[in-house]
């Protein structure tokens, strides 16, 4: 491993072991109140982030480990609903991670399809884990069910993901920290966005 690579590697895995335990401290936010932190989505945006800022494989890693830990360390979210939960953060992290990396500019609106289609990606993960998880326990999992705890209940979490990891993003950028990067190959004449 090259001393570049070995760098990177070094600083992902320090920001991922950030995003995970910010990710453990930010439902303190809301009061450990389960309706409110519902709502809010606390440990989305850590995991958002960590796959934006370190990749999809960190991205995925931290978001299925966070819930269960969270479970282990504090007994929230509640079993079974950490197992659903974990699926969902993972593919959060995976997808958002690896569109944003694949994505021919990495720019606001780039960032925004990127969170957008993770967050679909991830309320579709939930919806089947529970169907799955449910379908063992033979309880009922229904399409109301699904509308109500994968949008309507968390339409207030998805504006803050939608304000918040973009300003922290830009804010990055602009300190130099994790700048929109053009790919290789590309020249200066060629727009970002």
């Amino acid at each position: 491993m090259n001393r570049n690579k070995r760098t990177d590697y070094v600083k992902n895995l320090v920001l991922a072991a950030m995003f995970l335990a910010l990710g453990l401290a930010l439902p303190f936010l809301t009061g450990q109140i389960p309706q409110v932190g519902a709502m809010m989505l606390p440990m989305h945006l850590p995991v958002l982030l960590c796959g934006l800022i370190c990749g999809w494989q960190y991205g995925g890693l931290v978001g299925f480990v966070l819930p269960l830990l969270r479970h282990a360390l504090f007994l929230a979210p509640p079993m079974p609903g950490a197992i659903p939960m974990a699926f969902e953060l993972a593919a959060y992290g995976l997808v958002a991670g690896a569109l944003y990396a694949h994505s021919r500019w990495q720019c606001l609106r780039a960032l925004y399809r990127c969170l957008i289609t993770a967050m679909i990606a991830g309320r579709l993960v939930w919806g089947a884990a529970c169907l799955v998880l449910m379908g063992l326990g033979r309880m009922q999992f229904s399409w109301p069910i699904f509308l109500s705890g994968a949008v309507l209940g968390a339409i207030p979490g998805i504006i803050l993901q939608l304000l918040v990891i973009p300003a922290v993003m830009l804010a990055m950028d602009r300190t130099g920290l994790v700048p929109f990067r053009k790919r290789a190959g590309e020249t200066a004449e060629e727009p970002r966005c």
